[in-house]
């Protein structure tokens, strides 16, 4: 159960032990940190348990890290952010109270079928995956009676100045439109070099040096034939953007029947051959199919900038310090 509101002068000398290590080297367990305040809002003290607790699904990705000092830079950042939703989290609890707003039971409930609903899941199905994501029955729903609280008073305080018209709603249509027929869609061909995934310096430039070889010899006929010798092959069509931004540059340079000279990737070198270009191969379907979309999108994108707003306001008007 998580710790609620507790004055702080009543709990700046708890000092209960803990005996657990996320960061400590395999050999050396041992007990690392005592119960303590990391945080508090006006009168309320958030502790060390509130944030482990709140960090534990997370935790797998921190122990992932291949070194020890690099666990330790990834738990400490994980700590920050989770102290930051906490004091988040207490701030929207005091405007609810405020405001008499609440969540109840039957909101969390309708809230849970929804998302199983939305996935296609049995309640069992449901609860299986909300365990394999580390978090237990009571921490999800609670974590959703946050979510739907601030929703509640964020909804409540900010959503009369979000203004949504038609006007709007046609004038992002027609960008994406816009968007869409001025891209680029390519059918190319490449030649690939694979790269180890820390490569040396040295195998580096004995890839290029095979690439580059390779270049010197080829042509647009002989390249499938180069391609099936050395790997890779057809790309098929790829719209702009769909590689990482080096490629898709070398891929823009080029000329219907070019070859480019290696490109370095994320994996190893290309050499790409343009075989067809166009522009505007993806058309826009028509306003009424995706008009609900993007008036969802335009929506939640100005309530998410007035959200942060009010957020903002909140620690303005509140007494917060973090000893993380």
């Amino acid at each position: 159960m998580r710790l609620r509101a507790v004055r702080v002068l009543r709990c700046a000398g708890l000092s209960i032990a803990l005996v657990t290590s996320v960061v400590s080297a395999p050999r050396a367990a041992h007990a690392d940190v005592i119960e303590r305040v990391v945080g508090v809002v006006n009168d309320h003290a958030i502790f060390l348990s509130d944030l482990r607790k709140k960090s534990l699904p997370f935790l797998p990705q921190v122990m992932s890290a291949p070194t020890p000092d690099e666990r330790l830079s990834r738990l400490r950042q994980l700590y920050a952010q989770i102290l930051d939703q906490l004091i988040d989290d207490e701030l929207i609890r005091e405007a609810a109270a405020k405001q008499h707003i609440v969540v109840t039971k039957a909101d969390v409930d309708h809230a849970l079928q929804n998302v199983q609903q939305q996935n296609h899941l049995t309640d069992a199905q449901f609860w299986d995956a909300v365990r394999q994501q580390g978090f237990s029955a009571e921490q999800y729903r609670e974590d959703v009676r946050s979510q739907l609280l601030r929703l509640k008073v964020v909804n409540d305080r900010v959503r009369s100045r979000v203004n949504i018209s038609e006007q709007d709603v046609r004038q992002r249509y027609d960008e994406l439109a816009r968007k869409r027929n001025s891209q680029l869609r390519f059918h190319a061909a490449h030649i690939f070099f694979p790269l180890p995934q820390s490569a040396s310096a040295t195998e580096v430039a004995k890839v290029l040096d095979e690439a580059q070889a390779v270049r010197k010899a080829l042509t647009p006929a002989g390249f499938d034939a180069a391609a099936a010798a050395h790997g890779g092959g057809d790309l098929g069509w790829l719209s702009e953007g769909d590689l990482p931004r080096a490629l898709d540059r070398a891929l823009l340079a080029l000329s219907p029947g070019e070859i480019s000279e290696p490109v370095r990737g994320p994996s190893g070198y290309h050499i790409f051959l343009l075989e067809e270009r166009e522009r505007g191969g993806n058309p826009m379907p028509p306003y009424a199919a995706v008009r609900d979309d993007i008036f969802r999108q335009l929506l939640d994108t100005a309530m998410t900038r007035q959200e942060q707003i009010f957020l903002g306001n909140l620690r303005k008007g509140a007494v917060i310090s973090r000893h993380l």
